[in-house]
């Protein structure tokens, strides 16, 4: 049998899916502002619902496909639901409705701040007194959120900071289900997980579309573009990638696409919707991927795995 091409050490299918998960992760989050934004047409919760049920039933249908188990034990029940819901409807459904009021690269570089949550969260739960590192990265990352947001308080927009602190919450709701989800694995196949997820992610932005009382969708054919393409690509094709990248290479080096997802989608809504680039980005920037690097030494320190995002 052939032995599989490699480049620098590592697969080259491995390092193929990586810049997948670089590009197309990166790239959601200009999906979903040409999606949400005004005039596209999709309400944000409605944006989600339909997203991830359609996601769900590609995945799941996959599983039968190719004869997975689906079947959760009930503790599984527990764990996929709870943080299917946390994760998508408090984690993602948080920046559809965000994005409506704050550009996509700053929404971007807002939720790559969440890796300063999770290790927040887990010292918290561990009850351990904070690292230098946990107290430098908390220090970096408010820092850099601080001057991402300063041109909203100089100017008093402050429909734009409450999209930024719906940002924090999906940082916050995607690093808790991430840590949730770390500490209690269960025992359905990875795909079967991710669809399982997504189908209660679904069941939770339909409760929210009837408490927000969210209009039927009209989207734009702009607008159904980008739901294709968050669908099939954000929630279906890169997560596949992302998945097989995490077998085949390094934690570490997949680890590195929450380091250039912020940067892939503040330089797309640069180029393709003309989002403004300011001083204020590039310090910003710096700061949080800064906080990053500190918070993976920190979480690999303590013994954590790496969340995951989609």
């Amino acid at each position: 049998m052939a032995q599989p091409r490699t480049l620098f050490g590592h697969p080259v299918t491995g390092l193929l899916c990586l810049l997948v998960t670089y590009v197309v992760w990166g790239s959601t989050y200009l999906g979903i502002r040409v999606a949400v934004r005004d005039g596209a047409g999709w309400p944000p919760f409605w944006l989600g619902a339909t997203r991830v049920f359609a996601a769900a039933a590609i995945l799941l249908l996959a599983c039968r496909l190719r004869r997975v188990r689906i079947r959760p034990t009930a503790a599984d029940l527990i764990v996929i639901g709870g943080t299917g819901v946390l994760m998508w409807v408090g984690g993602n459904g948080a920046v559809n409705w965000a994005e409506q009021r704050i550009d996509s690269g700053l929404a971007a570089l807002v939720v790559g701040s969440m890796p300063m949550w999770v290790v927040l969260i887990e010292s918290v739960i561990d009850r351990r007194r904070p690292s230098i590192r946990l107290v430098a990265s908390l220090t970096i990352g408010f820092a850099g959120l601080a001057v991402l947001t300063l041109p909203m308080w100089n100017e008093g927009l402050s429909g734009d900071l409450g999209g930024v602190a719906a940002v924090i919450l999906a940082a916050v709701c995607w690093g808790g289900g991430s840590v949730w989800l770390n500490r209690r694995p269960v025992s359905v196949d990875s795909t079967a997980l991710a669809g399982l997820q997504q189908l209660f992610g679904g069941l939770g932005f339909t409760v929210m579309v009837v408490l927000m009382n969210e209009p039927l969708p009209t989207p734009t054919p702009e607008a159904w573009g980008a739901w294709l393409y968050l669908t099939l690509f954000g929630s279906v094709f890169a997560f596949t990638c992302f998945i097989y990248a995490v077998k085949v290479l390094p934690t570490a080096l997949v680890a590195t696409y929450t380091y250039v997802n912020p940067v892939i989608a503040v330089f797309l809504g640069w180029l393709l919707i003309n989002e403004p680039i300011t001083g204020y980005t590039f310090a910003g920037t710096a700061l949080i991927l800064s906080l990053i690097h500190i918070s993976e030494l920190t979480r690999h320190d303590s013994g954590s795995r790496m969340p995951s995002s989609a």
